[in-house]
């Protein structure tokens, strides 16, 4: 029998990892980033389950299974998160996130120190001062970034993810390109870069460091989007933070590195 089910909030699809014995530990919140949805968490929900540790990991708005709930901008998401949380009453968490689940996350966490035992923070940033590649850049330009989404297609989507991770399989792509192949979806993936204005961060300078929770900065070594610069910058700026740099992965860590990523998560959740 999977150790994975589903549920739903008032607002959110969710995957759930359910331990068959004895809970361990406080529950993984795990947030999953663009053009990704909850299913990038099945590995991870699934060993930690097996090892006896509870997990969630949500579709954001727009992603998956979770309806769109306009707009989708970096606010509103973070707010998503809170009353996922408090709805299902899990705090606190170890908070599992991976590119924009970081942005979203991060920020979450520095304003709900209360609602984290800690963090695990996988190819994302948090500094004031980031830079978008190009990509994200021509998503954040208007008129750019409408024609990049509506001229994509399966085929097209499928080529650029076998691209940057040849590892990812056809079935976590098919499960991405269901929500971003909708009108709803890339409306939701425009609202969200648009309001991703790094000069948000400034009043967060700092904030990692001050919560003094235990930190796992997971990253792909050849990451193209984030560069693994950025995580020896989380680990200069956290305090007593645990770095794990994967060789011969990129920027989806899970999906290129699964074994090594998730036995990272787990060294780290057990020492807690």
């Amino acid at each position: 029998m999977s150790p994975i089910g589903a549920g739903r909030t008032s607002a959110l699809a969710y995957r759930e990892g359910v331990p068959a014995g004895d809970e361990q530990g406080p529950p993984l919140l795990c947030l999953h980033g663009f053009p990704e949805n909850s299913f990038m968490w099945r590995g991870l929900l699934t060993a930690a389950a097996e090892a006896g540790h509870r997990g969630y990991a949500p579709d954001m708005p727009g992603s998956g299974d979770s309806p769109a709930d306009p707009p989708a901008t970096w606010e509103r998401l973070v707010e998503a998160v809170d009353a996922f949380v408090a709805e299902l009453g899990l705090d606190p968490v170890v908070l599992v996130a991976h590119d924009w689940g970081g942005l979203i996350g991060l920020r979450w966490a520095c304003d709900h120190p209360e609602r984290v035992a800690a963090l695990v923070i996988a190819d994302s940033g948090f500094f004031p001062d980031g830079r978008w590649h190009g990509m994200a850049a021509a998503l954040r330009t208007p008129g750019t970034g409408e024609e990049l989404v509506e001229a994509m297609t399966r085929e097209t989507f499928g080529g650029l993810m076998n691209a940057v991770s040849p590892a990812m399989e056809e079935e976590a792509i098919d499960a991405y390109w269901a929500s971003l192949g909708t009108p709803e979806g890339r409306q939701a993936i425009l609202e969200m870069y648009r309001s991703g204005d790094f000069e948000k961060l400034a009043p967060y300078e700092g904030a990692l460091a001050r919560l003094g929770l235990p930190t796992l900065i997971l990253w792909g070594e050849n990451d193209e989007f984030s560069p693994v610069a950025g995580a020896h910058r989380f680990h200069r700026e956290i305090p007593g933070s645990r770095l794990e740099v994967i060789g011969d992965a990129g920027h989806f860590v899970f999906a290129d590195a699964p074994e090594r990523s998730t036995g990272a998560v787990l060294s780290f959740i057990d020492s807690l």
